[in-house]
């Protein structure tokens, strides 16, 4: 019995990067350059020279600007998994937090007082 091939529609999320299998191939490069972050000697190796580590890794253009404006929004639309990506705002000290105002366009401020707001309810 033969198992059939043809891809199944992608899921779409307004407004949400979906990570699946496409995201994944995609973000490979740059997710494999956040998982090295579990490394001391790689975070500081980063830190010395980002232009050179990401090269050392064949990010992408897109994936380089993204990591260079530390713009998650364009790092998870990019291929980055949400997770990987957390190590590398370790680097810089940003918390879920940071990340969540920054994927919802609200000051951090904002974000944390609706944080609040959800958790009071």
């Amino acid at each position: 019995m033969a198992l059939a091939t043809s891809p199944s529609p992608r899921r779409v999320i307004p407004g949400t990067p979906v990570y699946d299998g496409q995201a994944a191939m995609k973000g490979y490069a740059l997710n494999a350059m956040c998982y090295s972050f579990n490394s001391q000697d790689n975070r500081e190796a980063y830190r010395a020279d980002p232009d050179a580590y990401c090269e050392r890794f064949h990010l992408t253009p897109e994936q380089r600007e993204a990591c260079k404006s530390l713009n998650v929004m364009a790092m998870l639309n990019a291929g980055g998994n949400v997770y990987y990506l957390a190590k590398l705002a370790g680097i810089y000290h940003l918390n879920v937090q940071d990340i969540g105002a920054q994927q919802t366009g609200m000051s951090l401020e904002a974000f944390k007082a609706m944080l609040l707001a959800q958790g009071a309810n």
